[in-house]
């Protein structure tokens, strides 16, 4: 017989949260090892702030080890645990991520810390650097900041990109009680993606895919003159993880090169397709991957989306047709992936370019992708849904499912797709309306939401492409800060901890 598990599960409590703090303690204790790569950094370009990188990763490894220790799971994590335990995670994580900034002066305050951290570890691409803030400080622009943490906000990305918590799964598999709670509560998109029978097994595969694209890039970046291996490995980290950190000022703009342009596009645009898919391909199953409709979608999508913004830079802003291309191409795919990276400044365009550019921020990439926003599945269920609607009304006694494809899909995923759409839409109007009440315009309001909530970085108005997040004040950079989590986390992982049917037995 099968010893019996040390805390029985009808003796514990609905939410265990000494189960929720090891595991905590294991993230933050992983955190110290991810903050030991920036002090290598420094030692190598011997800029003098190796000893912020030391204390942050120290204080990591004490107060993680100590919760493991004391509070590792001794039964198996049920799945409102798992849910605590991802929101919490991105949270505490940015506080530990943010630690450096602070103890070295970097960043003196240290919500603006916790901002530019947030934005790094949800992929976001927002930053503070470049601006003066609302109590009067003057942040470093991007190139005034020591390597290391250059290194770090690209880092950032990469974890974040694919899921620090899939990482962690993939190399700690002391975490694999309940593993697959966490995989599906941090998984992008509305279903994970489940390539083998154990979540470690899948995380590794997600890893090493993703991985290879990131090494692969990085060689095809690093070749080329303008770029040494150090904006080539940040640019390659940042690109597969649809965040848009750069390494200058003037983003990807400043490598003035056709070339880097392109190889950016083509990784942000595989970035935005479901990694499994991409492993499925690597693997030889072609035909997988060519008729999988949510691939076929987002590639139709983004042609479309190059198309309009081609002839608009073309026709009415006078560009010439290969430039229009170049750079039409470039801006609708960082934004439909939520990368954010910018070769020119889309505001300056013409009306027609800048609407069509604004319609592609409600976009996003696969399910399973590294993007953020919406996602091109929910879209299609949105669209068949509505099309079913209106044949219903025509034909009242058919009965007509919603598919894609051959497969009908079922009455509560549509239904949690269709309310998904209403959070999302309620949510970046509230986020709009709450940076309005600090005195902003309204482009600029609904920009910054919808670049927090789509995980975007760039957005409008004073929170542009060329501009920086630094004049808000703190409290409205904590709100965008949760809007950033919010719309990492897929809305409904964080949201579900607030209601009150989370907490009854």
């Amino acid at each position: 017989m099968a010893l019996q598990s040390p805390i029985s599960s009808l003796n514990r409590p609905k939410i265990d949260f000494l189960v929720v703090l090891g595991i905590l303690g294991a993230f933050i204790f992983f955190m110290g090892f991810a903050l030991l790569l920036p002090f290598i950094v420094d030692l190598i370009y011997m800029e003098g702030t190796w000893l912020s990188w030391l204390l942050s990763a120290a204080i990591a490894f004490i107060v993680g080890g100590f919760l493991w220790y004391f509070f590792r799971p001794k039964a198996e994590l049920r799945i409102r645990e798992g849910f605590l335990v991802v929101s919490l995670t991105w949270l505490i994580l940015s506080f530990v991520g943010a630690l450096p900034f602070v103890i070295s002066g970097t960043l003196p305050d240290y919500t603006d810390a916790v901002f530019e951290t947030m934005s790094g570890l949800t992929t976001t691409g927002s930053t503070i650097l470049g601006g003066t803030t609302a109590n009067g400080l003057i942040t470093p622009t991007i190139e005034e900041l020591p390597k290391s943490f250059l290194f770090w906000r690209s880092l950032s990305h990469w974890l974040g990109g694919m899921g620090i918590i899939v990482l962690s799964l993939a190399i700690l598999p002391l975490l694999g009680i309940g593993g697959m709670q966490l995989f599906q509560a941090e998984s992008p998109g509305p279903t994970a993606d489940k390539l083998t029978p154990r979540v470690q097994e899948t995380a590794k595969l997600l890893w090493v895919v993703y991985f290879a694209f990131t090494m692969a890039e990085f060689l095809l970046l690093w070749v080329h003159p303008s770029m040494d291996w150090f904006d080539a490995i940040n640019h390659a980290f940042a690109t597969l993880a649809t965040g848009g950190f750069s390494t200058k000022n003037a983003s990807i703009q400043a490598f003035d090169s056709a070339y880097i342009d392109w190889v950016i596009t083509i990784f942000m645009f595989l970035a935005g397709i479901n990694f499994a898919m991409h492993f499925r391909l690597l693997r030889g199953d072609h035909t997988m991957f060519l008729s999988n409709r949510e691939t076929r979608f987002y590639t139709l999508i983004t042609v479309i989306g190059i198309i309009g913004i081609t002839f608009s830079l073309w026709f009415f802003d006078g560009r010439s047709f290969l430039e229009a291309l170049r750079y039409g191409a470039f801006q609708a795919v960082a934004i439909i992936t939520t990368t954010g990276f910018g070769t020119d400044d889309y505001e300056l365009w013409y009306s027609f370019g800048a609407f069509f550019l604004f319609l592609l921020f409600f976009t996003g990439g696969s399910s399973g992708s590294t993007s953020g926003g919406i996602k091109m599945i929910r879209w299609m269920i949105l669209i068949r849904n509505t099309s079913r609607e209106i044949k219903q009304i025509i034909h009242p006694k058919a009965i007509l499912p919603v598919r894609i494809g051959e497969q009908a899909i079922d009455m509560n995923i549509q239904r949690t797709v269709l309310s998904f759409f209403i959070l999302y839409v309620f949510i970046f109007a509230t986020g709009a309306f709450v940076i309005s009440l600090f005195g902003y315009d309204l482009m600029s309001s609904m920009g910054a939401s919808i670049a927090a909530l789509g995980n975007i970085g760039p957005g409008w108005g004073e929170f542009g492409p060329t501009d920086t997040y630094a004049p808000l004040p703190n409290l409205a950079k904590w709100v965008l800060i949760m809007l950033m989590m919010i719309g990492r986390l897929e809305i409904f992982t964080v949201l579900i901890i607030f209601s009150p049917a989370f907490w009854k037995q």
